[in-house]
């Protein structure tokens, strides 16, 4: 298959393209540089550019998209220059690459997110369950994109995901390591509670999917269980080794965040072993064998 993925410079789109090439497909990468470190064949693309996303996308002419693209600066999307920009990538760009692919007849996949719903409660949330209420302006944008998708297209996937991490970026467990350098104790939030997403992992899952024809929500986080970030943090510097003291703490006792976060950001992933979709890995398990690939 050709399989065109926005958003080729990010964490996951860098290893979405990995996988696709490891398995023979053809992956093309795109995003808004005039170049990027891939081996694979690359297309700039402005997704927020209607006519460059109708020219471009016919002239791939792929068997399917794997939309990673995306604004997640979370709390930089509050502001209120920057909130167009926002809408324009994750809503309007998210749009203009359904309608292509609603006019060359492929498959789309679109990586969405927790914060499509309100972090209330405790029970953890189904894909196909339609209670919305995002908290901040990136997660209302974010579902404006699930649903232009959603009412465009009827071969698609929507993968809701939380607490990314890869080796190709900025993530959590760069941010804690580096702090835990400097610093001898850190207050961490303890009432968020999810799971995170090891993107190497992710990717093999998401070329199981786009390799099949069983569209519809899903979610897809690693295995063990649900923990806060005062948790994370706590097994994170337990595996490499550090002596940073942690601290729990509220999300009002942090008090440093311009958007509010979901408390509740628990994923029901049934649904993937239900159409016989492999889980991810154990997060205990995925945060070693990150550890091992990054330089810190």
């Amino acid at each position: 298959m050709k399989i065109l993925v926005t958003g080729a410079a990010g964490q996951l789109g860098h290893d979405v393209i990995s996988e696709l090439a490891k398995r023979g497909h053809t992956p093309v990468g795109s995003d808004i540089a005039d170049e990027i470190n891939s081996q694979c064949e690359y297309v700039q693309l402005d997704i927020t550019d209607a006519s460059a996303v109708e020219k471009i996308i016919p002239e791939v002419h792929p068997d399917a998209v794997i939309h990673c693209a995306a604004w997640t600066a979370v709390d930089a999307a509050e502001d209120e220059e920057n909130i167009p920009k926002v809408r324009a990538i994750n809503a309007d760009g998210t749009k203009n690459i359904a309608e292509a692919c609603r006019k060359i007849g492929c498959k789309m996949m679109y990586i969405s997110t927790d914060y499509v719903f309100n972090g209330q409660g405790e029970t953890p949330w189904k894909p196909d369950c339609k209670d919305y209420a995002p908290l901040s302006v990136y997660g209302q944008t974010k579902l404006e994109g699930e649903l232009a998708v959603a009412e465009t297209l009827d071969k698609f996937f929507i993968v809701r995901i939380a607490w990314v991490f890869g080796v190709n970026g900025s993530n959590f467990i760069r941010t804690m390591l580096n702090i835990g350098k400097k610093y001898n104790t850190l207050r961490v939030v303890c009432d968020q509670i999810g799971t995170p997403t090891y993107t190497y992992d992710l990717a093999r899952l998401l070329a199981d999917m786009i390799e099949t024809e069983k569209y519809g929500y899903y979610h897809a986080t690693n295995e063990g269980g649900f923990i806060s970030w005062y948790d994370f943090a706590c097994e994170i510097f337990r595996q490499a080794g550090y002596e940073t003291r942690v601290v729990p703490v509220t999300t009002e006792e942090y008090g440093l965040s311009k958007a509010a976060r979901p408390f509740n950001s628990r994923l029901d992933k049934s649904k993937l072993t239900e159409n016989g979709f492999m889980p991810l890995p154990y997060w205990q398990d995925a945060l070693a064998r990150y550890i091992k690939e990054i330089d810190f």
